[in-house]
């Protein structure tokens, strides 16, 4: 009899960590999704109100972009600021009710963005395929797209929390 109970209590506890293992949440992170998909590409682990950067070289005028974000407690995304150094396509020519617009060090600056988002699109280029992820408190970590994406590809990138399952298997971004 005391084996058998021994043996449902073994039982239940590796049914317990296993589920544990596939279903509780375990890690924050900003992960990238294959577009259209729930596939993971890889992730970033990341905490409420943690920076980071997205750096793209524009294809036209081939200067470097910087879009600032900011993650909220509720997991969405906030863009605070936009660099660049040239007016063209797609660049923003003035600030909005509430933002900043300067030219600081050679770069035009809108800050105080509010840009909330739930989730974002986001290409690794093709034609100019020079995109970078950086985060820490200033941007000194970063590593280029190519390390972890295909370039021409789209990725639909979003705050989650991820099981151990995912983060054991998944592409964890590293500097």
């Amino acid at each position: 009899m005391k084996k058998k109970v021994i043996a449902i209590i073994l039982s239940s506890t590796t049914v317990l960590l296993l589920l544990g293992l596939f279903l509780v949440p375990f890690r924050t992170a900003l992960v990238f999704h294959v577009q259209n998909t729930e596939q993971i590409q890889a992730f970033l682990p990341i905490d409420e109100e943690d920076t980071f950067q997205i750096i793209f070289t524009h294809s036209i005028h081939l200067t470097d972009v910087v879009e600032k974000y900011r993650v909220r407690d509720d997991r969405h995304i906030v863009q605070t600021e936009i660099i660049y150094e040239e007016f063209g396509i797609g660049m923003p020519s003035n600030a909005e009710e509430g933002e900043e617009f300067v030219y600081e060090d050679g770069k035009y600056h809108i800050r105080d963005l509010n840009n909330v988002f739930s989730s974002m699109n986001v290409r690794n280029g093709k034609t100019v395929s020079k995109n970078r992820l950086a985060w820490g408190e200033n941007g000194e970590k970063m590593v280029w797209f190519n390390e972890y994406f295909t370039p021409g590809d789209w990725y639909n990138v979003r705050v989650e929390e991820l099981t151990l399952w995912q983060y054991m298997k998944g592409m964890k971004i590293h500097e």
